[in-house]
């Protein structure tokens, strides 16, 4: 009887702490196309959002998605610029951190400005989330720029820079570190180019540049 007892009693407090974790519906309102750039170190291959100021494209999102086929992984690779354009899905789904399948058209380029189309309703796996964050209450444009940091593993990470208010930009770089980063730095104006970015991270290890775009 105590052996049952204590079964019924577990079997409860899973069913209680699971209606606590219970998530309210995701907002339709970010229900849309959301427009990506696929980059990738190594095998691993990562999908960063183009975000906007407004709703629903209002959050910066990286997630590492899972690596289908060396094919896939050499187009990346070999590419300077690939786009997805997805079939419309909640990006809430990625805020919370869940794991998504979405369908989506694969461009060389971008495919709002005139991109080849390389693979058609293509299944892409949004694995891990690396990086959420909502567009709100934003610092003012100044030329002063900050990053956040995502660990990978080891020495490896990936420095985003934090969009402010307009005029902004997108920035992505990985660094296998050697020294320290600074995370916090000032550029000679709110939108500098990618080069000089890229030259305030050349004393922290090796660098791969992932992505650039002066507007978002």
């Amino acid at each position: 009887m105590k052996v049952i007892a204590i079964f019924w009693l577990c079997l409860f407090s899973h069913l209680v702490i699971a209606q606590e974790q219970e998530l309210p519906p995701v907002n339709p309102k970010y229900n849309a196309e959301h427009a990506m750039v696929l980059v990738n170190h190594g095998s691993k291959i990562f999908a960063l959002n183009k975000p906007g100021y407004e709703i629903p494209h209002d959050v910066q999102v990286l997630y590492q998605i899972d690596n289908p086929d060396v094919a896939f992984l050499n187009l990346i690779r070999d590419t300077d610029l690939i786009t997805i354009k997805p079939q419309p899905f909640n990006i809430e789904h990625l805020i919370r951190g869940e794991e998504i399948t979405i369908i989506a058209n694969v461009y060389s380029g971008d495919y709002n400005q005139g991109g080849h189309l390389i693979y058609e309703n293509r299944e892409i796996v949004m694995s891990k989330q690396l990086y959420a964050r909502p567009l709100k209450d934003l610092s003012e444009s100044s030329k002063w720029q900050e990053y956040d940091m995502i660990t990978l593993n080891g020495s490896e990470r990936i420095y985003i820079h934090k969009i402010t208010q307009a005029p902004s930009f997108n920035h992505l770089i990985f660094v296998d570190l050697v020294n320290a980063c600074m995370q916090k730095f000032r550029t000679s104006k709110a939108v500098p180019e990618n080069n000089e970015l890229n030259y305030k991270f050349i004393n922290c290890g090796t660098l791969k540049p992932l992505y650039y775009n002066q507007g978002i």
